[in-house]
């Protein structure tokens, strides 16, 4: 199985990847996934990759999404 990252491939989530990195980085940082995500969204709209960049971007916003809904219950 090869796991290295290839920069040239396609990096567009599918809403399952989305909510399963949400799901990660709340589980692993809490308050600070939205703030890490957004970090990772920063680095790769840096580097050029606006593919990675737009896809953790998406990732902040439903952790932000996910944060809203949990409060207003």
């Amino acid at each position: 199985m090869n796991t290295s990252w290839h920069p040239e491939s396609d990096a567009t989530p599918s809403p399952r990847d989305v909510e399963f990195m949400a799901c990660t980085l709340e589980a692993r940082h809490g308050k600070y996934a939205a703030a890490i995500a957004d970090f990772f969204s920063n680095v790769h709209c840096q580097d050029g990759d606006a593919g990675r960049s737009w896809a953790w971007a998406g990732v902040a916003e439903v952790v932000r999404q996910r944060e809203r809904e949990r409060l207003s219950s």
